[in-house]
């Protein structure tokens, strides 16, 4: 079959960074389901693995992308939530070859029904950050418990990327919270609106004063989805007591003690724990794609694809991997068809 790999970490601008490959079609074993890809989207960790991971030890190629959009085309003879047919979207694992492949096995636990209202790009823009996001919300800082004292508000940092735009979303359809999102240039702080949010704030400038500007009062809950390293002190200052605060990035440093003061709880975030891990609750993730693919189709939720780069090939795919690592996405870039 058909596949998008490369051999050796590297730059993107490498001849061999990503390159068209054929490789054996896999073979649905336990809770796995075969799906027939139709679209993918692309996202920061399909970069930071590209550029740090080589194939496992035995294999020759290393095939990344983990959003996907498909039709079942054989199950597992453990399989219980899908047939043949059944039109599908998730995230994958990412102790697992990648979606960047004509055909690609899941575990059915963290698999969705495709929502019918959206096509297949607009539905394989969501799922890594629809999990990320919802997962950060309810999971990780608990949005559904008031902090005490605090404004019944979450400042969402980076909104117009990826987790950010439909953290949003969820924000305003699941809770009802006080939306801020962060934004620094026109067409961003444009996006961010459309997606909901009731306040924009610019994370080029100084966040906290910002915040107290709005009149709102101290936020019960941050979000942080990109450049937290840069916030933080901002963040401590502008939470409130109590409050709890979630991260999806990587800072290089962090200084935990600017939040004792305020006994904030800090939370991290990963979508893939729960698949790496096994963990008993990992159908959670299949249950959460249905729950958001309900209200995509009932018009309350909005795919956040915003770039179609055409056919899933190396060419489109480095376009792709170089448009997010230059750190200026708006939504999701998508993918569709060999």
């Amino acid at each position: 079959m058909k596949a998008v790999g490369y051999k050796t970490p590297s730059a993107i601008d490498g001849a061999d960074s990503l390159v068209d490959i054929e490789i054996a079609k896999p073979v649905p074993e336990g809770h796995d389901i075969l799906v027939e890809m139709k679209a993918v989207s692309v996202n920061p960790v399909d970069f930071k693995i590209r550029r740090s991971t080589p194939p496992a030890q035995g294999m020759d190629w290393k095939v990344v992308g983990w959003d996907a959009a498909g039709v079942v085309a054989a199950v597992g003879p453990e399989v219980t939530r899908f047939a043949p047919g059944d039109e599908v979207w998730y995230a994958g694992s990412i102790l697992r070859p990648g979606t960047n492949a004509e055909f690609h096995l899941v575990d059915e636990r963290i698999v969705g029904h495709k929502p019918s209202k959206l096509d297949w790009s607009e539905a394989a823009a969501l799922p890594l950050t629809t999990l990320t996001a919802w997962e950060a919300l309810f999971d990780r800082i608990n949005v559904k418990k008031p902090v005490s004292g605090a404004a019944n508000a979450i400042l969402i940092i980076g909104g117009a990327g990826g987790v950010g735009s439909i953290a949003i979303q969820i924000a305003r359809q699941f809770t009802d919270l006080i939306v801020i999102a962060t934004a620094s240039r026109p067409q961003t702080r444009e996006f961010v609106t459309k997606m909901g949010a009731h306040h924009v704030v610019d994370h080029s400038k100084p966040l906290a004063q910002q915040i107290a500007d709005l009149g709102i009062g101290a936020p019960a809950f941050v979000f942080s989805t990109t450049q937290t390293e840069k916030h933080v002190v901002e963040i401590a200052e502008l939470i409130a007591p109590q409050g709890r605060f979630g991260l999806i990035d990587d800072p290089k440093s962090f200084d935990i003690m600017l939040f004792k003061r305020k006994a904030v709880s800090i939370h991290h975030e990963l979508m893939f724990t729960r698949s790496i891990y096994q963990t008993p609750d990992m159908i959670d993730q299949g249950r959460i794609l249905d729950e958001v693919g309900a209200a995509a189709d009932a018009g309350r939720i909005r795919s956040t694809a915003t770039v179609r780069l055409g056919a899933i090939n190396a060419d489109n795919l480095k376009k792709a991997h170089a448009q997010l690592e230059s750190g200026s996405t708006i939504g999701k870039v998508v993918l569709e068809g060999f």
